[in-house]
């Protein structure tokens, strides 16, 4: 009788509780004594959805059409394309950087007709380091594929799973400024990416940059609620404002939708 009673209780949240996809690689994995191909994600960006409130589902690389991405966004209530491996060059008209990785062309495919169909369907939307790469690209944008060339150093990425530490400057009138609910010139965040956002899409505006001039934040203006970082917000477990701001979109689209 008592874990009913909990159930119940429990109900009225989960019900109002926005389902928010998250994109994930597809890379070798081993675990026990399989080594085979596996859809993968760190589990912090799992936590940084489900301290915000928002119940998550994953999605792997696969076939990409317009049609089956707008199939699987009509189940959901907000997306996140997660950080990982370079974009291809070849998406943006350029030959690949001698450091540049190798490419991930499914997983290019996919979530650039993810994107595509949640700017269509105005779907809350969050891009993490590549996926804000993914959405300039997406848009007609290009990259810088080797940030050291043009900032001199190695700070955006210090070495292998460290992350670099920087401040950024956040402009007042931003959604991402309404976002973290006020404009700072010096957010702290932890930066993880050797590529950048070079020319910039039409229809996105910067609205938070590094002091070297690095673009670490974009927003797309034709959409209630859609941001691009290239810092790791995951990763930061006192401050879940990014989260709880496209949880809280994702539940107003919801509600919308219901209601029409």
């Amino acid at each position: 009788m008592g874990g009913g009673t909990d159930a119940a209780a429990a109900t009225p949240v989960a019900a109002s509780a926005p389902v928010i996809g998250v994109t994930t690689y597809l890379e070798q994995a081993q675990t026990g004594v399989w080594d085979v191909p596996a859809s993968f994600l760190p589990k912090v960006y799992l936590d940084a959805v489900t301290d915000a409130g928002g119940i998550v589902v994953l999605l792997p690389p696969q076939p990409a059409s317009p049609e089956i991405a707008r199939r699987v966004l009509s189940t959901l209530d907000g997306l996140i394309v997660s950080g990982g491996a370079d974009v291809d060059p070849a998406r943006y008209g350029q030959a690949p950087h001698p450091r540049t990785g190798a490419p991930r062309r499914d997983r290019d495919a996919w979530e650039d007709a993810l994107l595509t169909a949640a700017i269509e369907a105005e779907l809350p939307f969050l891009g993490i380091c590549r996926g804000a790469q993914m959405l300039n690209v997406a848009l007609g944008g290009t990259l810088v594929q080797h940030l050291p060339d043009v900032v001199g150093s190695e700070a955006y990425q210090p070495g292998p799973a460290v992350f670099g530490e920087a401040t950024v400057a956040v402009d007042a009138g931003s959604r991402l400024a309404a976002t973290l609910g006020e404009a700072s010139e010096a957010l702290p965040v932890h930066l993880y990416h050797h590529q950048a956002l070079d020319e910039l899409a039409p229809g996105l505006t910067v609205t938070a940059r590094t002091g070297d001039g690095v673009i670490e934040a974009v927003e797309l203006d034709a959409v209630p609620f859609g941001i691009g970082v290239q810092w790791h917000p995951e990763e930061n477990t006192a401050d879940r404002r990014l989260f709880a701001g496209l949880v809280e979109a994702a539940r107003d689209h919801r509600t919308k939708r219901i209601e029409a």
